[in-house]
């Protein structure tokens, strides 16, 4: 946050306020006594399993003793607890262990048998040379739900490859479309759209798995690969004609592709207006003294107005810089029309709705000191959830979830000496 952000546009400082006549170090929302073994790191898997926490589920970070890479992307102020890793990381108790040891991987085995779920984004032959694949894991556990978020379902020929999220949003179509579009060159989006809406994905298949144990009282394994997962994302609109076979209509949706719909410049700024309905286009067009448009743009026939939609909305964008941002929006509010001014990312805590909801929160992180912080967004009226614990420092719990297992003080001093396991 910059400076200039006010702390009542972030909200009140957050007390992490205890469900009940719990500590507000407990969970409460509704994956309450679900435990969580979280083999992820970077983003992708980090905030499907940040997702679960938040819904209540005890989950147990597993890092190597350096720490996730994320620990150092973004913007840091104190070393290891970056934007982005205290934005995907709360509501988690970290485990430092290294991996590539014998000792580290029998220290993890420890942990299986008293968990729930499993998630990994490893390649599959990485995981299963460490002994943790599904078959090996299943074995200690056979009611555990196993997810490996892959960059490719491993029934295809790139199963083995590598995937970060600029190669999935270019294999997936979704940089193409600027192509389609008819932009002078692809790029990509400027967001982790694929590792974000894999992980999300990755999230909804835990908990359908989660409801199956629950009714059949069977595990099993899930997989949720990025690049199959993005080309259905990107193609639930853009199927178009290869929808029927034999069409000679091309993939995509001619009304996004084609143009129209565009951020409009105002006297003073940009703003977001779109008269959708025949009835908002017919008292648009009578408000701003110009009626007979509504009959050249075909409006009162939906199929008509769609074939006009470039010049319809090319000529809203040609009178909108007679008004302010602020006479715009009084207008579509009393025409019922959907608008909303231009944010930038910094004025975000700033938005009328985004404050009187209460998503931003001041917080004190024990090592990063104050921070703002957004809450969940799900609201459980049963089981409301909250932010219960703050991203933790590398192996911040090692010592707490390996007594949980089973192991004794001598054998967790012993993993410490010899630095298979780090922290405290």
């Amino acid at each position: 946050m910059t400076d200039s952000t006010s702390d009542a546009a972030c909200g009140p400082m957050s007390s992490t306020a205890p469900c009940g006549p719990m500590s507000s170090t407990a969970p409460c929302g509704p994956l309450r006594g679900i435990r969580v073994l979280d083999l992820t790191a970077v983003v992708l898997g980090p905030l499907a399993t940040q997702v679960l926490a938040d819904y209540g589920a005890d989950v147990i970070k597993v890092e190597p003793p350096e720490g996730d890479m994320m620990r150092a992307n973004g913007i840091s102020q104190t070393p290891g607890m970056s934007s982005i890793f205290l934005a995907i990381n709360r509501n988690k108790r970290s485990l430092a262990l290294d991996l590539k040891s014998p000792e580290g991987v029998a220290a993890l085995r420890a942990l299986i048998p008293g968990v729930d779920v499993l998630v990994h984004n490893m390649r599959v032959a990485a995981v299963e040379r460490l002994g943790l694949g599904y078959a090996q894991v299943a074995q200690w556990n056979p009611r555990v739900v196993y997810c490996a978020a892959t960059g490719f379902g491993q029934d295809g020929p790139h199963r083995d490859k590598p995937a970060f999220d600029d190669i999935i949003q270019a294999a997936c179509g979704l940089v193409g479309l600027g192509a389609a579009a008819g932009r002078d060159a692809p790029d990509y989006t400027p967001s982790l759209i694929a590792d974000k809406t894999t992980g999300l994905a990755v999230c909804n298949a835990v908990l359908a798995a989660l409801l199956h144990r629950e009714r059949s009282g069977q595990g099993q394994y899930v997989e949720v690969p990025m690049l199959e997962t993005m080309a259905a994302f990107v193609l639930a609109e853009h199927m178009g004609g290869m929808t029927f076979p034999g069409s000679q209509v091309k993939a995509g949706y001619p009304r996004l592709l084609e143009g129209g719909r565009k951020p409009a410049r105002t006297r003073d700024g940009w703003i977001s207006m779109l008269p959708y309905t025949t009835r908002h286009w017919q008292a648009f067009f009578a408000e701003v003294g110009q009626p007979e448009l509504a009959e050249r743009y075909c409006i009162a026939d939906r199929h008509q107005r769609n074939t006009h939609v470039k010049a319809l909305y090319g000529h809203l964008r040609a009178l909108s810089p007679s008004k302010s941002t602020a006479e715009w929006m009084a207008l579509c509010e009393q025409l019922d029309i959907p608008a909303t001014p231009i944010y930038a990312l910094d004025d975000l805590p700033s938005h009328p709705h985004l404050k009187a909801v209460g998503l931003f929160e001041q917080a004190r992180h024990p090592s990063a000191g104050a921070i703002c912080q957004l809450r969940p967004t799900a609201r459980f009226s049963a089981t409301p959830t909250t932010v219960y614990r703050q991203a933790p420092t590398v192996g911040q719990h090692s010592s707490e979830v390996l007594r949980e297992a089973g192991l004794g003080e001598a054998d967790i001093a012993r993993l410490k000496a010899c630095r298979v396991v780090t922290g405290q």
